[in-house]
């Protein structure tokens, strides 16, 4: 078992920042980010019933398996959400018992809105005395790069984390991800630009990172130049592979988290069977990187 990276929501205050704290997680656990996201049908593959105590059961069995194993886990919000405010209350344990095993939690939220509700948001997620707490979050800029100011200036104030879509992997996101803004650049790149802003000259890593298809090609960025984590959906069911990272990520895959979910997932509700497929793929991650 690896030390542990993460740390309790009573330990949170004075905390070291995300970027720092991701590093040392990649460094020791190695890339892996593990998806928990109980939707029905993989909840009734596990012969579990589409309720709350179906739900609190998936997640706890994920986080039991490899939240001791893996740098990050990645609870889907949506799938607690529809489970009102008992799934919430799930969603709730779910992160503190994984944060307490070690692991990085990022919520898969995709918030996004402009003024006071992104500050409202930065409060119930990056605020380490919220109960809905996580080490990072994920985050929509297409309301303007700038509408999430307060969700990155509360994570670089509380040592926590934003993961901001760029250049996601679903065919539909091409549509304006890659349109041209006003000063001839394409969405996708300004928005890698204003992440590399954030994290200029920051050491070992910054805390703002982007979601960066595993699956997506030509992007007209260096990725390197972000100096940011590099999450990387689409790996397994969608397509990616670990070979193919390099030829996406190129000399920014040092930073590059990849996500793995359906692939993992399947092999439930067997915990053992999951671990192992835990290790299997952070040992061919990390053969990618000794290349």
């Amino acid at each position: 078992m690896s030390q542990p990276i993460g740390q309790s929501v009573g330990q949170a205050a004075g905390q070291a920042p995300f970027g720092a704290r991701l590093r040392a997680a990649l460094d020791t656990r190695g890339p892996l980010c593990v998806g928990i996201d109980p939707h029905p049908e993989l909840m009734a593959s596990w012969g579990l019933a589409d309720s709350v105590v179906g739900l609190d059961r998936f997640a706890m069995t994920v986080v039991d398996a490899v939240a001791d194993r893996v740098a990050v886990v990645k609870p889907q919000s949506a799938f607690f959400e529809r489970h009102g405010s008992a799934g919430i209350a799930v969603l709730e344990r779910t992160m503190a018992a994984a944060r307490a095993r070690g692991a990085l939690v990022l919520l898969d939220a995709k918030r996004g809105d402009i003024g006071s509700t992104v500050a409202a948001y930065a409060s119930a997620y990056l605020a380490p005395e919220s109960p809905l707490y996580a080490d990072a979050l994920t985050a929509s800029p297409y309301l303007g790069y700038e509408s999430l100011r307060p969700l990155l200036d509360t994570a670089l104030r509380t040592g926590s984390g934003v993961f901001v879509l760029a250049y996601t992997s679903n065919p539909e996101g091409a549509t304006v991800q890659r349109a041209l803004g006003h000063d001839g650049t394409a969405v996708g790149a300004g928005i890698l630009a204003g992440i590399a802003a954030e994290n200029a000259g920051v050491a070992p890593l910054g805390s703002i990172g982007a979601v960066v298809g595993a699956t997506v090609a030509d992007v007209d960025f260096d990725l390197a130049a972000v100096n940011g984590p590099l999450l990387a959906p689409g790996v397994g069911a969608q397509g990616g592979t670990p070979a193919g990272l390099r030829s996406v990520f190129g000399a920014a895959l040092p930073n590059v988290v990849p996500a793995v979910s359906r692939d993992l997932l399947r092999l439930g509700p067997d915990g053992a069977a999951l671990r192992v497929a835990a290790d299997r793929m952070t040992a061919e991650f990390g053969a990618l990187l000794a290349e």
